[in-house]
């Protein structure tokens, strides 16, 4: 995709989505327990975009809690289906991060980090790129 190029992320009903220009500045997954309750699965993936890059149309509920790092996270989830959709964080200002299943998007590109380690279930296999810089935490 080049950075002219223009994908779409939308929660479950479609009623909250995004229009983002570019590609992701970071494309991760985490395995921290916390990430793990709020998204029901075993890790959560996300690509972090410059606020600049996405539109947001529809509307958002919010949701804040403290990172085990003290940094603030401020979750935007859909208020008709509940799906979360992006969200910001303290420890990476002017970037929303955004759940990379909301994109529906087969072709997204992988993960290049994968953080909180240290909690991922033992029959999740590693990320498969050598590459991917792991980390046991983050914080």
């Amino acid at each position: 995709m080049t950075a002219s190029a223009t994908r779409h992320a939308a929660c479950s009903c479609g009623q909250l989505s995004l229009t983002i220009t570019g590609e992701p500045a970071r494309v991760s997954m985490c395995h921290c327990q916390e990430c793990q309750r709020r998204t029901g699965a075993v890790t959560s993936n996300q690509a972090r975009f410059a606020i600049a890059q996405v539109s947001v149309s529809g509307r958002a509920s919010e949701w804040t809690r403290k990172a085990e790092s003290g940094n603030a996270l401020t979750f935007r989830f859909c208020p008709v289906c509940g799906s979360t959709v992006f969200w910001t964080g303290e420890g990476f200002p002017g970037f929303y991060a955004v759940a990379i299943g909301t994109f529906a998007d087969a072709t997204f590109p992988a993960p290049t980090i994968s953080v909180w380690e240290e909690c991922r279930h033992p029959w999740v296999p590693p990320p498969l790129d050598p590459a991917t810089k792991r980390v046991p935490k983050q914080g």
